[in-house]
């Protein structure tokens, strides 16, 4: 088959593809109108892989090379298998990247142990903002980590789910993009990591705001920050955060929130403390405890830790 056979047989086949979908399997909705093509338009496909109409209308009639990211990312948008993927790329002209599976991270017996002598809520963040570890303050001020799958376990996902973690962000709409900048960071120091690629594509088609922020291309690294919680046991609070670099390994770091001294959000945190250290299960001292915190109380009706 020559170049241009290729070229024209790819286009079939990507448009074969967006026909198979349907806007609610992309996460798109559909508002109850009359479509006149069947499966996803190109212009929606185009939105999902973050590319303009224009550039997708010449690649599907076979008058544009595409390069690898964005033939990958239509992978993804278009939800193909892995036969179709390598499909796609050899229709293309292109070499699949090596799905190599990154070494799993471990945590150090002697971070673990300063994670938890720490006074302040603290987590362990990994590659793809994967959350490694966790001292039981941080638990029980943002989301019980030990409740979660280790897939679920992963800082991006949490905010841009139904999570406990996104409800308690009171300045989502900060935090959300501030995320977003943060994992195209990740993506540029690990641009072959596939379980990096696959949460990309997951929350672009569960997420508008993660299509448009992603497209956006903005990229910040984790350094310091104000976040605004209310939290439901101890109400709100106003907490700055820092990132700390492991130096045993520059793929994880410490991720500490505190509050200014002599103010409401501290007197909370300390509060919220001494409900975690008489709650806490001895059996557990690693995870923390598992504490109910769904009723919504305020800080002037706070309850009185157990005795």
């Amino acid at each position: 088959m020559g170049k241009d056979a290729k070229y024209s047989e790819l286009g079939r086949f990507l448009k074969a593809r967006r026909a198979d979908l349907t806007p609610a399997d992309v996460g798109l909705p559909t508002d109850g109108e009359h479509r006149r093509v069947a499966g996803l338009r190109r212009e929606e496909v185009a939105q999902l892989a973050s590319i303009s109409v224009q550039y997708y209308t010449r690649v599907e009639q076979g008058r544009l090379q595409a390069s690898l990211p964005v033939l990958i990312t239509l992978a993804e948008v278009l939800h193909l298998d892995d036969d179709q993927r390598t499909y796609l790329l050899e229709l293309a002209g292109r070499e699949a990247p090596r799905r190599r599976r990154p070494k799993a991270q471990e945590v150090r017996p002697q971070t673990r142990r300063l994670l938890d002598a720490l006074g302040a809520p603290a987590i362990i963040l990994g590659r793809r903002m994967d959350i490694l570890a966790w001292n039981p303050l941080a638990a029980a001020l943002l989301t019980d980590f030990s409740q979660l799958t280790d897939k679920q376990r992963n800082y991006a996902r949490l905010v841009f789910s139904g999570s406990e973690l996104r409800r308690r962000y009171m300045d989502w709409e900060k935090v959300a993009p501030d995320c977003v900048a943060f994992l195209r960071m990740e993506a540029a120091r690990h641009p072959d990591d596939p379980r990096l690629s696959e949460l990309v594509g997951e929350l672009a088609i569960k997420d508008p705001h993660f299509r448009q922020w992603w497209a956006a291309h903005n990229v910040a690294a984790q350094t310091v920050g104000v976040k605004k919680l209310h939290h439901p046991l101890v109400g709100e609070l106003t907490l700055d955060w820092e990132t700390l670099a492991c130096a045993t390994d520059p793929d994880q770091q410490l991720v500490v929130w505190t509050a200014a001294p002599h103010t409401p959000s501290q007197e909370s945190l300390d509060f919220l403390a001494s409900w975690v250290h008489a709650a806490a299960d001895p059996d557990d001292p690693a995870h923390g405890p598992t504490i109910d915190v769904t009723t919504d109380t305020r800080p002037e009706h706070r309850a009185t830790p157990p005795s």
